[in-house]
């Protein structure tokens, strides 16, 4: 192809490139619309960003370096206002500098010149002063801005055309990413439903719908194992705001997700006939919630059992077995703490309110019981009232040893004592783990 048709043909690609400013602002309507209801977006948003769009293609054309230019698009006449923005100022937040001055401190070592005292330097581009800002407006004052309107212009060249596409796309990333963190802002402490995604390495990313969440081991269920498609409930713990979009923190461990599951669950719970007192849990193992009635002849733990279990069955399944013990709260502390040791039976509590603690008594054959395995069951109670247990029982010393270590055995032989040894449990700490010792060895010893 000739040389002279080629460049003919460029030539009138940049004209139509180019355009008019009204021919394309036509369309700008209907195109805004679209955009809010793809990105679900609200309509001003939209016409924030087409507006910003404009400016930065005006000032590409026809502005000045340092100028700030504002557009504001009209919906109905389908045309665009140019205005030049001016923040007004005098002495006390401008340094005034001569040309001659000026090029002398130009030379002048940098360290002169990074002073942090010093105030920014007069830019007749962006700044006015407030003489010539009261010519405009009477009332003006230092630190408003003054707008000043420019002359419309309908011709943009293709890098002014280029511009306006790349802040469109940018800001509608930005206003998407915004939505996402308000709308999952508002869900911040919430049971969400998800698919899992993908699982790399440990972590296992699950999609949300609009983004995706990010399950770290730690906030994973022991034993627990992840299938891509996997339909998941999981607790949105934290939402952090992220360059890329928001980053959304789950768990599947945390106490609150059971309170949400049961009210998801329980409708008297949702309805506030049923509260929700306090939750301890071992996520995978055990939890222990204490409720309490806001009615008379509504039966707290029947309500979060249902009928034949249904209810409280269909957490631990979407818990993946997890055991869950119901107890009434009481706010006699003997009676809750009585309570919380259940399934074992307390004979009687001492507390000692300064220390917070409080001695539990129980039927010798029921020590191990009230103490659990691996010392689980005294360590919830102790979390789920808040008092710091410690566990004794009232039998003979020698069926209290077998609870204890054998260390603990040749002590009392050397030193038989009446009482049978203390468990003592935390509200936060792990209480000591006693194990059994085999009988062959007591029919040796």
């Amino acid at each position: 192809m000739p040389r002279k048709k080629v460049q003919k043909e460029e030539k009138e690609e940049d004209v139509q490139e180019s355009g008019s400013l009204s021919g394309r602002l036509g369309e700008f309507g209907s195109a805004v619309m679209q955009i809010a209801d793809e990105k679900s977006l609200s309509k001003e948003r939209v016409l924030e960003v087409v507006e910003a769009a404009l400016a930065a293609a005006y000032k590409k054309d026809y502005g000045k370096k340092g100028q700030v230019i504002r557009a504001q698009f009209d919906e109905v006449s389908k045309s665009a206002s140019f205005f030049l923005v001016k923040e007004v100022v005098d002495e006390t937040t401008r340094e005034f500098v001569e040309e001659g001055v000026e090029e002398e401190e130009e030379a002048a070592p940098a360290e002169e010149a990074a002073d942090e005292d010093r105030l920014p330097r007069y830019n007749p581009e962006r700044d006015i002063t407030l003489e010539e800002a009261k010519k405009i407006r009477k009332d003006a004052k230092v630190g408003e801005t003054i707008e000043i309107a420019l002359p419309s212009e309908e011709n943009f060249g293709r890098v002014a055309a280029q511009t306006a596409k790349q802040v469109i796309i940018q800001r509608i990333r930005e206003a998407e990413r915004e939505t996402m963190f308000e709308e999952y802002k508002e869900k911040e402490g919430q049971v969400v439903n998800g698919i899992v995604q993908r699982v790399e390495g440990r972590n296992v990313f699950v999609d949300l719908g609009k983004s995706i969440g990010i399950l770290f081991p730690s906030e994973q269920i022991e034993g627990e194992h992840y299938r891509i498609g996997q339909h998941l409930k999981v607790y949105l713990v934290r939402v952090e705001s992220d360059t890329k979009g928001p980053g959304l923190l789950l768990s599947r461990t945390h106490p609150e997700m059971v309170r949400h599951l049961f009210t998801l669950e329980v409708p008297e719970i949702f309805a506030g006939t049923v509260e929700i007192k306090a939750i301890a849990r071992e996520a995978g193992s055990r939890t222990k919630i204490a409720v309490s009635s806001t009615e008379e002849g509504v039966d707290p733990i029947g309500s979060c059992v249902g009928q034949k279990g249904t209810r409280v069955q269909a957490i631990i399944d979407e818990l993946g077995g997890e055991k869950i013990d119901i107890i009434e709260w009481n706010e006699d502390p003997i009676k809750f703490i009585s309570a919380a040791l259940s399934p074992a039976k307390v004979l009687g509590a001492e507390l000692f309110e300064e220390e917070k603690r409080a001695v539990v008594t129980v039927p010798n054959d029921q020590l191990s019981l009230a103490i659990g395995k691996r010392g689980q069951n005294v360590r919830l109670a102790a979390k789920l009232s808040g008092w710091k247990l410690d566990v004794t029982s009232n039998g003979e010393p020698e069926a209290a040893k077998e609870e204890g270590a054998p260390e603990e055995k040749e002590e009392e032989k050397e030193a038989p004592s009446e009482e049978a040894p203390l468990v003592e449990a935390e509200p936060v700490t792990e209480a000591p783990l006693p194990e059994a010792a085999p009988e062959t060895e007591e029919k040796e010893a």
